[in-house]
């Protein structure tokens, strides 16, 4: 099969989803996979077995929820355009605003849907600013428990998502105690409750029983039903990128030329300064991966590996279904890797290609 392409192991898959739904059985939470992390709808039959839903960021992801993954399907939008707003509520069974300008500008609109509204609780645990719900200024989601109070009688929900990346219970739990304390009041008047997604409860040595107990517990003491939005939880370590070495260079390092580019294929590590992985990670030959594009800095990293490279040499990035394939771009004309599942049975399929048609449909 010709690369790049993007390899779903379903048996890599299926770990995730499974912890995902004994969280769900012990804790009563209800679990909605993440438009923006991963969309690879081919898989969101088998994912939705073990899910109970989807959540979005915009009308198109709301319409491929909708569409596409069985089961609850949930809009959210840092603002609604007027234009908008008629398909978004035709494909939602929840709208969640982002703040109480938007709510107000529709609520005609939406009057008989079911609403909510996000809240910023002013901390988070991401470790990029540019990441951070909570930084200074932020756009995302109302402060203010009073102004939240205020139109409570408008909406059913809230919606928090303040976690990055976070695999510490600890952290997690000392959030969810500050959300208590400084919202618990409008809290009670609610329905439901999202707490958002970036909590890492699928990684090796997660306490995923302490994480039960507590979303039960808060569920319980407020009366709502509690909704999580995995992301990375569900697909992490689901995919790789397989690539193939052109050519072979040396300049004070050895250095390897894929057929694939980090800035058109793995943005995020280009945008986070991150290196790729590659496993195992071992040996005395070490060599700088490069990207074909023309950015001097299209570099996945430096590994080692037991042989030198040459070209023809296949290599798998590790973890590359989050934030990957949403993110593919057509920079320099770089050919998008395919997209290809690999069934619980060993069996391969290719379900997307693309080509020089994509690329110029992509432009005018």
């Amino acid at each position: 099969m010709q690369t790049p392409y993007y390899l779903i192991d379903k048996s890599r898959l299926l770990p995730n989803l499974e912890k995902i739904d004994w969280l769900r059985d012990a804790s009563g939470v209800k679990c909605l996979l993440a438009l923006k992390c991963f969309a690879t709808w081919s898989v969101f039959d088998f994912m939705a077995a073990y899910m109970d839903g989807s959540t979005s960021s915009s009308l198109f992801e709301v319409r491929l929820g909708h569409e596409k993954f069985p089961g609850e399907t949930h809009a959210y939008s840092v603002a609604y355009a007027d234009h908008e707003i008629d398909q978004v509520l035709e494909c939602c069974d929840k709208i969640i605003f982002n703040s109480i300008g938007q709510l107000t500008k529709f609520a005609d609109k939406s009057n008989g849907h079911i609403r909510g509204l996000r809240v910023n609780p002013g901390v988070s645990t991401s470790e990029f600013d540019l990441a951070d719900p909570a930084r200074p200024f932020s756009r995302l989601g109302e402060h203010d428990p009073a102004a939240i109070d205020a139109v409570a009688d408008q909406i059913s929900g809230l919606m928090f998502h303040n976690n990055c990346e976070n695999d510490s219970f600890e952290r997690f739990d000392d959030m969810l105690t500050l959300i208590e304390h400084r919202f618990g009041a409008v809290i009670g008047k609610m329905q439901w409750v999202s707490l958002g997604g970036g909590i890492h409860f699928t990684g090796d040595g997660y306490p995923l029983e302490r994480l039960a107990a507590r979303l039960k517990g808060f569920a319980e003491t407020f009366g709502v039903q509690v909704y999580l939005e995995p992301g990375e939880a569900a697909i992490t370590g689901a995919a790789t990128l397989e690539v193939t070495v052109l050519d072979t260079m040396h300049n004070g390092k050895n250095l390897a030329i894929v057929d694939s580019s980090i800035e058109a294929h793995m943005l995020d590590l280009l945008i986070y300064r991150e290196p790729a992985k590659i496993s195992p990670d071992t040996g005395d030959q070490e060599w700088m991966i490069c990207g074909k594009s023309c950015l001097a800095g299209d570099i996945f990293g430096e590994f080692r590996f037991s042989a030198s490279l040459k070209s023809g040499d296949r290599l798998s990035f590790q973890d590359a279904a989050g934030y990957t394939m949403v993110k593919k771009n057509w920079f320099n004309g770089v050919k998008m890797p395919g997209i290809v599942v690999r069934e619980l049975d060993g069996t391969i399929r290719m379900v997307r290609d693309f080509d020089y048609s994509d690329f110029a449909a992509a432009l005018s």
